[in-house]
């Protein structure tokens, strides 16, 4: 029961499902894998690590036909339980039982309570996974933090997509060059409504001084390094061009951003006499590119006033030119 109600954080309806404490951090929140399975319509898929079902649940309402093996025989047996109606069997992910089929792995990155950063760690191992289905269209989940360059020296020349979720970065996934775009490697797709975007699109975005809103990216955005691609999509600007903040004199529809309402050189006192100025008793503080603890400075303001704020703190410029920059700002919502 009581992962159960853990598990009501990812699906809509877990009350009849079977998991492990392991299995249920790992699975792929409902909204994450219906996406996912969107982009498998019609397709035959062989979930190689199926786990507990999770993927399946999501497959088998668009998928052409699936099937699903885990070499877990207790996961399985939960599989069972969990998605009846799919065909399972008890099979290692690196001895492939299907041919043709699209594969759909998830690795393990958990092992004795710690995470595993390199890929060949995951198990299966990334390397053999992507050597054992070389010939085969795959999609493969990956940890969001998973180095692009390390990517590539496995060989892998597809598309990775990260994936967001109510404004957290979920998981990146691995898209085959069959199953990818024409002319896309890197593709951001946020789930909370603002859509996706690609290094397909053009990323000429200017840099200038702050216009009347600052948008912070989407997670999704950041991680797959599309904030230029993304500001050109919707005519934004860069403040640096190394910090990934951005402004405009209109927000992006569904998109929250801060309206500027002040502009200073950055220091705690200039920062506090600015906020009691508009008369500020909360100050949520977003910081990049400057060494700052926002929670230890918001302690520091002791801001006593009755106006809720947001403060961006950041870096503009570089090297003798560079200054630590705060703009006082009023949030979208």
């Amino acid at each position: 029961m009581l992962l159960r109600r853990r598990a009501a954080a990812k699906f809509d309806d877990p009350s009849q499902w079977l998991f492990t404490d392991d299995a249920l951090q790992q699975a792929t929140a409902q909204a994450v894998a219906e996406h996912r399975a969107r982009r498998l319509v019609g397709a035959t898929v062989h979930d190689v690590t199926c786990s507990v079902g999770t993927e399946l649940a999501s497959l088998r309402a668009s998928a052409g036909f699936v099937v699903g093996s885990d070499i877990d025989p207790t996961r399985l047996a939960m599989a069972r339980h969990n998605v009846g109606d799919v065909p399972l069997c008890r099979a290692d992910a690196l001895r492939p039982i299907t041919r043709d089929a699209v594969v759909l792995a998830d690795p393990a990155r958990r092992g004795s309570g710690r995470r595993r950063f390199d890929p060949r760690d995951y198990i299966p191992p990334l390397d053999r996974l992507l050597d054992v289905y070389s010939d085969r269209d795959y999609v493969v989940k990956c940890s969001p933090g998973i180095d692009f360059a390390e990517i590539g020296r496995l060989g892998f020349a597809g598309e990775i997509e990260i994936t967001s979720l109510d404004g957290s970065v979920r998981e990146a996934c691995l898209w085959s060059s069959g199953l990818a775009e024409a002319g896309v490697h890197r593709r951001a797709t946020m789930l909370n409504g603002a859509g996706q975007v690609t290094d397909a699109e053009p990323d000429d975005c200017p840099v200038a001084p702050a216009g009347r809103w600052i948008v912070d990216p989407d997670g999704a955005v950041v991680r797959a390094g599309l904030v230029r691609h993304y500001a050109a999509r919707h005519g934004l600007w860069q403040l640096d061009p190394d910090i990934a903040y951005l402004s405009g004199d209109r927000l992006p529809d569904g998109v929250r951003g801060f309206e500027v309402l002040d502009e200073l050189g950055f220091s705690e006192k200039r920062l506090r006499q600015a906020l009691s100025a508009h008369d500020a008793g909360a100050a949520e503080i977003l910081v990049r590119g400057v060494d700052v603890d926002p929670d230890a400075l918001r302690k520091r303001l002791k801001l006593r006033g009755s106006a809720a704020m947001s403060v961006v703190i950041t870096r503009i410029g570089s090297g003798t030119a560079s200054r630590a920059t705060a703009f006082i700002c009023h949030p979208s919502r």
